[in-house]
């Protein structure tokens, strides 16, 4: 079993990108501008604002948080949105999901514009990358790419099985999976809560990408030896033995599956960092 490290392949992207950085200044041109939005004091909201606020910072490019009150209206951050989007300054603008009942994810999705659009979910950049153009490619997707890509894994052939079915990553982790690319190449299976026989699905998949966000769901009885698992869980569970009061589990139950595993993502370090590296290449 070997860990798939993200935290360790993403310092290979950043410094990359530092370097990139440094050019860009050393030829007298701008530095990348991220544009974070946050709505509301949502706490797990605050840390994954805070981390790509950070990692701005490590590498050199310039970034902006706005924080807005979690009573704003709609329209006033729609408007917040086009004032980022006539930014000439700004080069990309992210708002942190998930925003307050009252405003409409899918209006302010759309607001973004696609060629600011480092998330990756405005309909325009989501419709190019199922035809396989160049754009920008939903973040946790397009990191766990780069995952795979950074450990050399030829997943041609392979059998992939999707549990999750979100615009965010088991969707578009489809299509990068079948692409005709590699890592892609992939015959996939997509599952959902209402897929019969789930396990019998699981045990099938080369690669399985867990991403339903609920704790330690796969078990060991639901995969096969050698799979390669990449686990996009994570969630905060209490745990009285801890200074902090809890735990962050994945999707993945890895007491149980890393020993069947051939490959698997931790969590944390795994495909956290690799969505943040995403982004900053985006951006």
């Amino acid at each position: 079993m070997q860990l798939l490290d993200g935290q360790l392949a993403s310092l290979t992207i950043k410094d990359s990108l530092t370097l990139k950085v440094a050019q860009l200044l050393a030829e007298g041109k701008k530095t990348p501008h991220l544009a974070a939005v946050l709505v509301g004091n949502n706490g797990a909201s605050e840390t994954y604002v805070g981390a790509k606020v950070r990692t701005c910072s490590e590498i050199g490019y310039r970034s902006t948080l706005v924080r807005l009150e979690e009573t704003i209206s709609e329209n006033k951050l729609l408007n917040v949105i086009e004032e980022l989007n006539n930014d000439m300054e700004v080069d990309g603008i992210l708002v942190q999901l998930p925003l307050p009942k009252h405003i409409s994810d899918e209006k302010v999705i759309n607001a973004v514009h696609p060629d600011k659009d480092v998330d990756g979910f405005h309909p325009i950049n989501v419709g190019k990358m199922v035809q396989g153009l160049p754009t920008f490619i939903p973040a946790t997707p397009h990191g766990i790419i780069l995952l795979l890509e950074h450990y050399k894994i030829d997943t041609r052939g392979m059998h992939a099985v999707i549990v999750g079915r979100s615009n965010i990553v088991g969707k578009p982790m489809s299509i990068l999976l079948s692409s005709n690319a590699n890592p892609g190449n992939c015959t996939v299976t997509l599952c959902h809560s209402q897929t019969r026989d789930l396990k019998g699905y699981c045990r099938q998949a080369d690669i399985l990408v867990a991403a339903l966000g609920k704790p330690e769901f796969v078990t060991g009885d639901m995969v096969k030896e050698g799979v390669i698992i990449i686990d996009v869980g994570i969630t905060r569970v209490a745990d009285p033995t801890r200074k902090s009061g809890f735990a962050l589990k994945g999707d993945v139950n890895f007491a149980e599956v890393a020993p069947k595993s051939a490959y698997i993502t931790p969590v944390p370090r795994g495909v956290g960092p690799m969505t943040i590296a995403a982004l900053m290449k985006h951006t």
